[in-house]
């Protein structure tokens, strides 16, 4: 069951009641998560993600955005001018979780 959507440029990204990740559309630039640059016609789920339980998801143009339940934030995508928060630009076919955000 559905709790969340969110639509990209091409690609979307749904969040199920128990906390998965679901993405497709277009994975050209990563976007999707899947770990490779491949498009999905239907619904598939995350598989990086699967320990973790998500609480928010949000579809950008070109990159995905989730956060979990323990507090962290995973990105990927086309790492373009920095906005995966890597430090880098460098595309992330996989999530990635955003080191900026923990606490030290």
């Amino acid at each position: 069951r559905a709790v969340a959507v969110s639509a990209g440029g091409a690609h979307s990204l749904a969040l199920t009641a128990e906390g998965h990740v679901w993405s497709f559309g277009d994975g050209a630039l990563g976007q999707l998560g899947h770990g490779d640059l491949s498009s999905q016609l239907r619904p598939k789920r995350i598989e990086d993600l699967r320990w973790s339980r998500g609480t928010a998801i949000s579809a950008c143009v070109v990159h995905s955005l989730v956060a979990t339940s323990d507090g962290a934030a995973y990105s990927f995508g086309h790492g373009n001018s920095g906005r995966l928060g890597h430090g880098d630009t460098a595309r992330q076919p996989s999530p990635r979780r955003i080191g900026g955000l923990r606490s030290e």
